[in-house]
C-alpha cells in the first residue's frame, strides 16, 4: 500500500480497537467517535488527505526505491541540500496545517526510524539479524505508511540518580524473561503522546544510569498487541465547537501511560537488547539528533508564526498599536521567531554528508534553537496574556450569540476594527491556547519537547566546538596553549 489518505487511516484506527482506558473505564466505543480522540484522530486524517492532494502530492511524497509507489516524503534520507530542502518543504505543509500544535504528527517518528535505519549497521555488534529487523520496520512503515508512538521515560517513582527499583514486581518496563520465539515485556513507561492512536509502538532506551543495561533495549510493537495498556490522563478537550475552543476541538493529543503485563515481542521485532553501549553509539553517531531537531524547530517556527499572528491581530481590533510597550512585546516575538529561522537556515547551510551518506543538517545550530524555544514559547504566551489583559476573563460563547442576547453582544462586545464575533473569535482563540487546561498542557509540553531544558543546556555546554575561540584568544595574547 502507497501513501495513504485519512479515511485510509482511520479505518486502520477502527479496526485496532486497542486497549484504552479513561478515568476508570475502557473505551469500547469506534474510537474515531470518542470525544477524547476525536479531533485529533479527524485532524490528523486530514494530513495524511493533503499529502496525496493532485497538487501536492509531488512535494509531500517520492517514488519509492523498493517498490516504485508514492511513499510518504518524511521517510526520505536524503542526499543532498536539495533532498534537505524537500524535506523541510514537506514537515512545513504539515506544521502550517495544524499551526504548530501537535507535536507528534508521523512525520516525527518516521524522521527517527529513517535516521536509525540509516545506521542500523551499528546492531551488528550485537546481531546481524537486528540489523535487518530495522531495516525491515523501516521499509514496512514506509510501504504501508505506518503511524507510531514511542516511549523513553520511566515511571517517576523516584528521580534521584542513586535511585533503585526495589520492588518484586517491575515497575519500569523491562524484558523480564525470553524465549527461541521472543522476549516478554513488563512494567510501565510513563508518556506516549498519541497513545492509542498509532498502529505501533516503539520503545526506546530509557535516560538514566551508566552501566544500565536492563533498561537499554529497542523493540516495536502493534498498539493492540495482548497485554498493552493506554492509560490516559485527564481529558483537555471541552467541546467539539470549533467557535468555543478552536484549537482543543482539533488538536488535543492525548497523553498515555504504557503498562506492559507480559507482552510478547517476536525476535524480528527486536531491535537490540541489554546493550547501553549499543543504545549510546547508535544515537550519537547516527543522525537521529540533527534530523530529529529539523523536524522540531520547523514545526516550533510555525508555531510562533501562528502566535505572532494573533499577537498582531488583538493589536488590530484592539486598537493597541499607539502604545510602546505594545511595540516592545511584538517586537520580542519577532526578534525570539527570526532568531529561530536564521538557525535553521544556518542548520541547512552548513549540512553535511555522515558516514552513512545521509545529508545531516548542522546539530549546533539546531541544538541552540531548542534551548531557545522553552523559553521562548511561555513568553509569547505571557505576551498574549498581556495584551488580552482582562478581556481574557469574560469572553462570549458560541450559544451566548445564537441566543436571543445577539443584539447585546453585538453592541457591548463590538471591537475598533470589527464586529463582535470576530472579536469573540480572536478571543476565544488565544484563551484556549494561553488559558484553557489544552493551552497550559501546549506551555509545559514546549518547555519538555527535547527534555530537561537545564541537561538541554548542558548538552549544548559539552558539545558545542569552541577550542578555534579559546585558541584566538592565547594567540591574540601571546600565550602558549596548554
Amino acid at each position: 500500500m502507497p501513501a495513504i489518505n485519512g479515511e485510509q487511516y482511520l479505518a486502520r484506527m477502527r479496526k485496532l480497537k486497542p486497549n484504552i482506558w479513561i478515568k476508570g473505564q475502557k473505551i469500547t466505543e469506534d474510537i474515531c467517535e470518542h470525544p477524547v480522540y476525536k479531533g485529533a484522530l479527524h485532524t490528523k486524517a486530514s494530513l495524511y488527505d493533503l499529502q496525496v492532494k493532485p497538487d501536492l502530492i509531488d512535494k509531500m511524497t517520492y517514488k519509492s526505491p523498493k517498490t516504485d509507489n508514492r511513499v510518504g516524503l518524511s521517510f526520505l534520507q536524503p542526499k543532498t541540500k536539495e533532498d534537505l530542502e524537500a524535506r523541510r518543504h514537506m514537515i512545513k505543509t504539515w506544521a502550517f496545517e495544524t499551526s504548530g500544535m501537535m507535536g507528534r504528527t508521523p512525520d516525527y517518528l518516521n524522521t527517527v526510524i529513517m535516521t536509525l535505519t540509516a545506521s542500523a549497521s551499528i546492531l551488528s555488534d550485537q546481531d546481524e539479524q537486528f540489523t535487518q529487523n530495522l531495516i525491515n520496520l523501516y521499509e514496512r512503515a514506509r510501504e504501508h505508511d505506518l503511524s507510531f508512538t514511542h516511549s523513553f521515560i520511566n515511571p517517576q517513582i523516584n528521580r534521584s540518580v542513586t535511585y533503585e527499583e526495589s520492588s518484586n514486581q517491575p515497575i519500569a518496563a523491562r524484558i523480564i524473561k525470553k524465549n527461541n520465539d521472543g522476549v516478554f515485556i513488563k512494567g510501565a513507561r510513563l508518556l506516549a503522546t498519541q497513545g492509542g492512536m498509532t498502529d505501533e509502538i516503539i520503545l526506546f532506551p530509557s535516560g538514566g544510569k551508566l552501566n544500565d543495561d536492563e533498561q537499554s533495549f529497542c523493540v516495536s510493537i502493534p498498539s493492540n498487541a495482548d497485554g498493552v495498556k493506554f492509560l490516559c490522563r485527564e481529558s483537555f478537550w471541552e467541546g467539539e465547537s470549533s467557535f468555543n475552543y478552536p484549537l482543543s476541538s482539533r488538536f488535543h493529543e492525548m497523553d498515555t501511560m504504557l503498562i506492559f503485563d507480559n507482552v510478547f515481542v517476536p525476535w524480528e521485532n527486536v531491535y537490540f537488547y541489554h546493550r547501553q553501549d549499543i543504545a549510546m553509539k547508535l544515537f550519537s553517531r547516527s543522525s537521529f539528533t540533527a534530523h530529529t531537531l529539523h523536524q522540531v524547530v520547523i514545526r516550533q517556527i510555525t508555531k510562533a508564526e501562528f502566535i505572532l499572528g494573533i499577537a498582531q491581530s488583538m493589536v488590530k481590533l484592539l486598537n493597541l498599536s499607539e502604545f510602546q510597550h505594545i511595540h516592545e512585546k511584538i517586537s520580542e516575538m519577532i526578534i525570539g521567531l527570526e532568531s529561530m529561522k536564521a538557525l535553521l537556515d544556518r542548520a541547512e547551510l552548513l549540512a553535511a554528508e555522515d558516514e552513512w551518506g545521509t545529508m545531516v543538517p548542522h546539530a549546533d545550530s539546531l541544538f541552540v534553537a531548542v534551548n531557545i524555544f522553552p523559553k521562548l514559547y511561555p513568553r509569547m504566551i505571557e505576551i498574549l496574556q498581556l495584551i488580552g489583559a482582562g478581556g481574557l476573563v469574560s469572553i462570549p460563547s458560541q450559544e451566548d450569540f445564537e441566543s436571543c442576547l445577539f443584539n447585546d453582544l453585538e453592541l457591548y462586545y463590538q471591537g475598533t476594527a470589527c464586529e463582535a464575533v470576530t472579536k469573540t473569535k480572536i478571543l476565544r482563540l488565544v484563551w484556549d491556547l494561553t488559558m484553557s487546561s489544552f493551552g497550559t498542557r501546549q506551555t509545559q509540553y514546549e518547555r519538555y519537547f527535547f527534555g530537561d531544558p537545564v541537561r538541554l543546556a548542558t548538552k549544548l555546554y559539552n558539545g558545542y566546538p569552541r577550542d578555534e575561540y579559546i585558541n584566538h584568544v592565547y594567540n591574540f595574547l601571546n600565550i602558549e596553549s596548554e
